[in-house]
């Protein structure tokens, strides 16, 4: 089903498109024959990427619109655009993040904003696209966009880590809510990148780092698995192989039920034990 949603004249819509994964997603669907629209708190480069576009697309199926995802009311006013320019949405790819850096009693300020964007600017963009996506009658995807560390939660910025939590979290329950609605073609999938380099990322950086994915990378896989019909898109790194992260992940899980101390995967008493475990021993 996914890729006869990208097909010449269907529409999608990247919030954080104007960059990194939002912008190379843009792309693909533009050269897939798409009408896009991509959407971004960011005018300056929203022209750029508008130009960019371009290359790949008429300006006719190129549409730009400035949002704060973290405001519904913003975010109503870009649903609305979009219907009245391309007639309405096929695909809808919440992608907006930040990720400023937190430490756990930081200035509340800060905390908003990194969940108000990462979390509610998902959540904003689902509730109010899926309706009329819905009522179209076609088929249709919602992608949000995770990462591993909504899932393995990682000491060190635990504002974003909630964030990301949160994500999963929700997408687990729109695509349940989804695929029990009568009549519904739309699915929802959760995408989850590995280590990409974009400037979220890039932390001063000029060059992409040996581990790292290019968003290019990152969004070719992220075709092949939604053809492939995945809801979880793990992505993987160049110097993590898969069953590395599948086994944090597993150990995050493992917390819980075995009721270890949170975290434990960095606690100095359990080392040696996902050393073991890592190792399958």
């Amino acid at each position: 089903m996914p890729y006869s949603v990208i097909v010449k004249d269907n529409v999608a819509v990247i919030t954080g498109g104007a960059s990194g994964i939002g912008l190379a997603a843009a792309e693909a669907f533009a050269r897939g024959g798409m009408k896009v629209c991509i959407a971004d708190v960011d005018q300056a480069r929203l022209a750029e990427s508008a130009t960019k576009l371009s290359s790949v697309a008429s300006a006719t199926h190129v549409m730009t619109f400035a949002v704060d995802v973290s405001k519904a009311e913003s975010v109503m006013e870009l649903e609305r655009a979009v219907r009245e320019r391309f007639g309405g949405t096929d695909i809808l790819m919440n992608n907006a993040g930040i990720q400023p850096g937190s430490t756990l009693f930081d200035e509340p300020d800060n905390w908003q904003r990194v969940i108000g964007v990462n979390m509610w600017g998902i959540i904003n963009g689902s509730r109010i696209f899926a309706p009329n996506m819905i009522a179209r009658g076609k088929a249709g995807l919602i992608i949000n966009t995770g990462s591993k560390q909504g899932i393995t939660t990682p000491p060190g910025d635990p504002a974003y880590n909630v964030s990301k939590a949160g994500v999963k979290a929700f997408t687990e329950a729109l695509q349940h809510e989804l695929r029990n609605t009568k009549d519904c073609k739309i699915s929802a999938h959760l995408l989850i990148p590995g280590f990409v380099f974009t400037g979220l990322t890039a932390k001063g950086r000029t060059e992409k780092p040996a581990g790292a994915w290019t968003p290019e990378q990152t969004v070719d896989f992220m075709l092949t698995r939604l053809e492939a019909g995945d809801f979880y898109i793990l992505c993987p790194d160049n110097d993590v192989p898969r069953a590395l992260d599948e086994k944090r992940m597993l150990w995050a899980a493992g917390d819980i039920v075995e009721n270890r101390p949170p975290l434990s995967r960095w606690h100095p008493d359990y080392a040696d034990a996902f050393a073991s475990f890592v190792k399958g021993e």
